[in-house]
């Protein structure tokens, strides 16, 4: 009955939030509570990966940070040495007439980019097609092998052709939370389009059962990762009807609870590791891209909008002082993602070279401050 209350609540406040939002104008304006940066990296904050518009170009944003510098499209910073440390970082959205129509903070914290140098850092990336493409695993590896940087190991039964060395992950394309936590194949052939989640074994019984202990024991030799990262969220929730808002929070709720067994059960197997959820990413600003991909059965206003709650309701169910201290973290890879620059033209949710590489370049800055804690 309480999840049901919770479910009605919801739903009801996102529906009076865009009611309200077609009568005053108001822009529904989303930040994390933290994002990171690493001393000699870029690291920026894109205005249309923060609000829901069709037209961001419209609207005129202001952000206070005591680091950095705005243009018309982003907040951008290469950090120095003297930026190390925590800041305020305030954003104001006005419209065409100069009114305030949506404000936001955060705090930024810049970290060395030498830190814990001496350490070793072994971690498992868990993920859809964007980790399948293993371009962003591949600068991941290539960030942390730079000098000054922890040793590093990556665990995972997956390499793809394009891997670099040591870079293993459990990424599969079209993959969901769900699927990770109760897909059975009793037949694979061998590649990833037909095989079980890694995560899932047959029991005593000869039943299906999710058990992350097992997978470590068995394909790591029984070692445990000192850091998960989890970057999932298109495939479950990509096909919902963008105009039917209850139907977007009702998918939603359906992927949290996937999502939330599935950490559960990786916090039981490695209960010291620290469990990144990183925030699904943003889609190319093009519409091009998604009429190359979908020739107009999928728009991307229409995956926008889910996108954007999506990306709420992440950071209300993870983004909190009482998940981190049961080391469950968020990633905020929606920020620093270009929706232009960071794409193909013809396609709608993959990045090309440079949006991976920003994917990395956020996650190698919350490992980073993640090492200084």
């Amino acid at each position: 009955m309480a999840r049901l209350l919770f479910t009605w609540l919801t739903l009801t406040s996102f529906a009076l939030h865009c009611q309200a939002e077609n009568r005053s104008g108001t822009l529904r304006l989303t930040l994390p509570r933290e994002m990171f940066a690493v001393v000699g990296a870029e690291m920026n904050v894109y205005f249309d990966n923060i609000v829901l518009t069709e037209t961001p170009e419209e609207y005129r944003f202001d952000v206070v940070c005591s680091v950095g510098e705005t243009d018309a499209r982003r907040w951008t910073l290469i950090a120095k040495s003297a930026d190390i440390g925590s800041h305020a970082f305030a954003v104001t959205v006005k419209n065409s007439s100069g009114e305030d129509v949506a404000r936001a903070s955060m705090r930024l914290h810049v970290v060395a980019a030498d830190s814990y140098a001496d350490r070793h850092v072994t971690m498992l990336i868990v993920g859809d097609s964007l980790t399948h493409a293993t371009f962003y695993p591949n600068e991941l590896a290539r960030l942390l092998s730079l000098p000054g940087n922890p040793n590093w190991k990556m665990l995972g039964t997956h390499r793809t052709k394009n891997a670099a060395e040591g870079v293993f992950h459990e990424g599969y394309g079209g993959w969901t939370w769900q699927r990770f936590v109760s897909h059975y194949e009793p037949n694979p052939d061998g590649t990833y389009n037909k095989r079980s989640s890694p995560f899932v074994f047959l029991n005593q019984s000869g039943k299906p059962e999710l058990n992350v202990a097992r997978y470590f024991d068995e394909t790591s030799d029984a070692t445990r990762p000192d850091v998960v990262f989890f970057l999932l969220g298109i495939n479950d929730c990509f096909s919902v009807n963008p105009d039917d808002p209850p139907a977007i929070d009702a998918r939603i709720d359906t992927m949290l609870e996937q999502a939330d067994t599935l950490l559960a059960a990786f916090r039981e197997a490695a209960p010291n590791a620290g469990l990144a959820v990183c925030i699904t990413t943003p889609s190319n600003a093009r519409e091009s891209g998604f009429a190359a991909n979908y020739e107009g059965r999928y728009h991307r206003w229409g995956w926008k909008r889910i996108q954007h709650r999506l990306v709420e309701r992440l950071l209300e169910h993870y983004d909190s002082s009482t998940n981190q201290s049961d080391r469950v973290f968020v990633v905020p890879t929606q920020l620093n993602l270009d929706p232009l620059a960071g794409y193909p033209e013809n396609n709608g949710v993959h990045p090309n070279a440079l949006g991976y590489r920003q994917i990395a370049q956020s996650m190698n800055a919350w490992l980073k401050w993640w090492l200084t804690r």
